[in-house]
């Protein structure tokens, strides 16, 4: 970890508020690297973060801490603190593709309540892989129409072991094996996959953890652990 693009990402995964994070300039550094950590392979990352000015942004920074200056430091540290975070989304931004920033767009109106407020408040339970992966999905959705293609592979990125099947033959019934125990947040995801791709003339059948018996499907049709259809 040497960039502080990298610290940012980092912390995000980890779902903490890069907002609260102080970066300040490094009293003693390395040239050759732009944070100033005291262990290099950490993966804490504290809430103080020393940063090297000079690595990638000393165009930027040469004439704010001169040597020996006193004057006004409490509010040239502010100011190096504000421009750090400026500069590291900047930094996160250059490394998007268009796709990526028409992803953000969707996560955006979603936040904003554009798709309703259940949806609203569904979303902002899931981690950021979850919320990418449904954004992603609608993008999609608004460009090819395939809501139930779309709807098979969302789920699939959510719930690793989830299986859909189409029974089209006598009305339009989609059976979703889900391939974990129901909680109330997994649940909560489920059906703010169904509210967002389940187009409207399907019904669906839910099955958890006991997967229905298919016959010549050996893994489906084990002793106790059949779901009745």
């Amino acid at each position: 970890m040497n960039y502080v693009w990298d610290l940012l990402m980092r912390a995000r995964e980890q779902e903490l508020d890069v907002d609260k994070f102080r970066f300040v300039p490094a009293v003693s550094y390395s040239p050759y690297m732009e944070l100033s950590l005291v262990d290099l392979n950490t993966l804490e990352l504290e809430q103080v973060v020393e940063i090297n000015p000079y690595y990638r942004f000393y165009s930027i920074f040469r004439d704010l801490f001169p040597p020996d200056a006193e004057d006004c430091l409490e509010l040239r540290e502010s100011l190096f603190d504000i421009m750090m975070h400026f500069l590291a989304e900047i930094d996160l931004y250059q490394g998007m593709n268009r796709r990526e920033y028409h992803i953000r767009f969707v996560q955006r109106d979603i936040a904003d309540g554009i798709f309703g407020p259940k949806v609203k408040g569904s979303f902002e339970q899931l981690n950021r892989e979850e919320q990418d992966a449904i954004a992603e999905g609608l993008l999609r959705l608004y460009e090819t129409g395939e809501a139930v293609h779309l709807l098979k592979e969302t789920m699939r990125r959510v719930f690793h072991r989830s299986i859909i099947y189409a029974n089209c033959e006598e009305k339009d019934e989609l059976l979703v094996y889900i391939g974990q125990e129901e909680t109330q947040l997994s649940r909560l995801k489920v059906d703010l996959i169904l509210d967002l791709f389940l187009p409207a003339r399907f019904t669906t059948e839910l099955y958890w953890t006991s997967h229905f018996g298919i016959l010549e499907a050996d893994p489906t049709m084990k002793i106790d652990a059949i779901a009745l259809y």
